[in-house]
């Protein structure tokens, strides 16, 4: 099944404020799944406040606009009032970065160095991708071809501007400018779009480039607003819940449209930040409006599932309600919970639904979804997994898988332990970030599979036993070998972890790919953030190093089949998140930590 992930997305925060100016804000919304309801009450206008030059500038707050998107004569099922965005004095949200001192001479010529190295190997991808597949959506980087994956608008183009910025490269970013004007973002080149990943790439691609830069390309935000208005179209349902995968082209030829009665989680959820930093820039409230009847339906479903206070794998959008028993905050699922704390960054505090669900999802996850796993090593590690609800037996059923794509809990603890003031979480972050680290360092090429298994600790302790560590291996394997008839269970075991190269600690690993996914980069770079430790600098630096050897191209970078091989072969394809997302957290670890705070921006 496809797997969506999840994006960073660059996006400035306002200024904090002294708690002395704090005010509560709210915002009028309508019920959960109708598309209209009681007109909300007029909202006072907020003053502006001044702030330091080194800050981006505030995202403005806004309430519902006069004209709204009823009067397009397209739609079938126009809203009569829109959400209002949140408004008032933004809250005092406590500090997430560490305060760092002076690092010695020494210190910086090492750090240095290794953004460098960073950087070049961004620039060693991008003349790839400029050389092979210009304006196209990814680069093949070993045959040197392209491929249209997202719509054909240029994909990689758009996704990674903001690393260009970031990065220093002026003249590149504005060639890449040049180029996105000559895109018409009204007709893509597919039949159906993936209205999660075009949004993630392309809006928030535009948006991240626009707050990165201060504001200086208005055409950036114009560019953003086109495939706004275009992905719009997909939330003309008659709840407003979107169409996921979208038939455009049937929609503007008048066809009626619901949302899905299967939608993975993900693909519903995590719209939230583009659409709402979109409503604040451009203060048109259609936008927020839009994605803010989906939270409030998750908002009102949320202690009605299988499992209360998570939200499974699939819904049906249609009926705005969860029927499934599958549970994870990995694949399928991830970014509509680590949207959650960042979407009350991006609000300022202004309401605490955003707080209020992310703790009710807390404590589930904490109590059956992250497992402490057993290791040689003894060192205490969280994995992130995923579990099934038997509604017949009543029980909870983990699998104890382990996902590349899940390892962004780490960071996405660690930023709530900080905001919501719960320093007693700290641990439980600090925990599912070195068990990141454990799995880059404990393969043969350094670098964590996309999918895994671990033994869990017993309840009392967790010391390493290779003997139960043999037997859940040899209970993992679907080989069937005449030997196994004269073996115990722990020799077969052995047998198996020999014959799959199995390192220890790992039971088993269904799936052994690296695609060049950032996630585990992303969580190790807030944690270093966070605690201003180096080791996680260190460890990033490893991590690195590790891919750079595996996946390096005469052209770019490509993933890996096989993380346990000595010489893993290579597929022919980069996504753009490898330039927008996974450089851009190797990069910004060894940036001074000024650059992309997380005081300033949502990431």
């Amino acid at each position: 099944m496809f797997l969506p992930r999840r994006k960073t997305t660059v996006l400035a925060l306002g200024p904090q404020l002294p708690s002395s100016q704090q005010q509560s804000g709210s915002y009028q919304s309508a019920p959960g799944s109708a598309p209209q309801g009681p007109k909300p009450p007029a909202q006072a206008p907020i003053n502006d406040h001044d702030q330091e030059a080194s800050h981006p500038p505030p995202a403005p707050s806004i309430g519902a606009k006069a004209s709204s998107p009823s009067a397009k004569a397209s739609e079938h099922y126009p809203v009569t009032w829109l959400i209002s965005i949140p408004t008032g004095t933004p809250a005092k949200i406590p500090k997430i970065q560490h305060n760092f001192g002076t690092e010695t001479e020494k210190e910086k010529a090492e750090r240095e160095q290794r953004l460098t190295a960073v950087k070049e190997s961004f620039v060693h991808s991008w003349a790839g991708y400029k050389k092979y597949a210009w304006k196209e959506d990814e680069l093949a980087p070993i045959r040197g071809g392209h491929a249209t994956t997202f719509g054909g608008w240029g994909a990689t183009l758009v996704d990674s501007l903001d690393t260009l910025w970031l990065m220093g490269l002026k003249g590149d970013f504005e060639e890449a400018l040049k180029a996105v004007e000559e895109i018409d973002f009204s007709t893509p080149r597919l039949e159906k779009l993936n209205v999660f990943e075009t949004t993630i790439r392309y809006l928030g691609g535009f948006l991240g480039a626009y707050d990165l830069s201060g504001g200086k390309y208005p055409m950036l935000l114009d560019k953003a607003k086109e495939v706004g208005d275009f992905l719009y179209g997909a939330f003309d349902t008659p709840n407003r819940l979107p169409v996921t995968r979208w038939d455009w082209e049937a929609a503007r030829k008048g066809k009626m449209q619901e949302a899905p009665e299967s939608a993975l989680i993900a693909e519903v959820g995590s719209l939230t930040l583009e659409f709402t930093r979109l409503a604040q820039l451009t203060k048109d409230a259609k936008y927020f409006d839009a994605i803010q009847r989906i939270t409030d339906v998750l908002d009102e479903q949320q202690n009605k599932t299988a499992l209360p206070g998570l939200w499974p794998v699939i819904m049906d959008a249609r009926q705005g309600k969860f029927f499934d028993v599958g549970f994870t905050l990995g694949g399928m699922a991830d970014s509509t919970y680590e949207y959650l704390p960042k979407q009350h960054l991006l609000l300022g505090g202004l309401t605490q639904q955003y707080k209020k669900m992310y703790e009710t999802a807390l404590g589930p996850a904490m109590k059956h979804i992250f497992f402490h796993a057993m290791n040689p090593e003894d060192e205490e590690i969280l994995v992130s997994s995923s579990v099934r609800v038997n509604m017949n037996a009543g029980v909870i059923v983990p699998e104890f898988k382990g996902q590349h794509l899940a390892s962004f809990t780490g960071g996405m603890v660690g930023i709530g332990a900080k905001i919501f003031e719960r320093p007693d979480d700290l641990k439980t972050a600090r925990q599912l970030v070195d068990g990141c680290i454990w799995g880059y360092n404990h393969t043969q090429t350094g670098i964590m599979p996309e999918i895994f298994h671990m033994v869990p600790c017993k309840d009392d302790e967790c010391k390493w036993d290779e003997g139960r560590w043999l037997r859940a291996v040899a209970s993992r394997t679907d080989k069937i070998e005449r030997i196994f008839e004269s073996m115990t269970d722990e020799a077969k075991g052995r047998w198996v972890a020999d014959d799959q190269r199995l390192p220890q600690g790992f039971s088993s690993i269904p799936d052994r790919k690296y695609i060049l996914r950032p996630e585990a980069i992303e969580s190790v770079f807030v944690f270093y953030r966070i605690t201003g430790e180096k080791k996680y600098q260190d460890a990033a630096w490893r991590m690195f190093t590790a891919i750079e050897k595996y996946t390096r191209t005469d052209i770019a970078n490509a993933p890996i089949h096989d993380v346990t091989a000595a010489d893993p072969p290579k597929d022919d394809r980069m996504e753009s998140f490898w330039l927008a997302e996974t450089l851009k957290y190797f990069y910004a670890i060894f940036a001074d930590p000024e650059v992309l705070s997380l005081d300033d921006y949502v990431l």
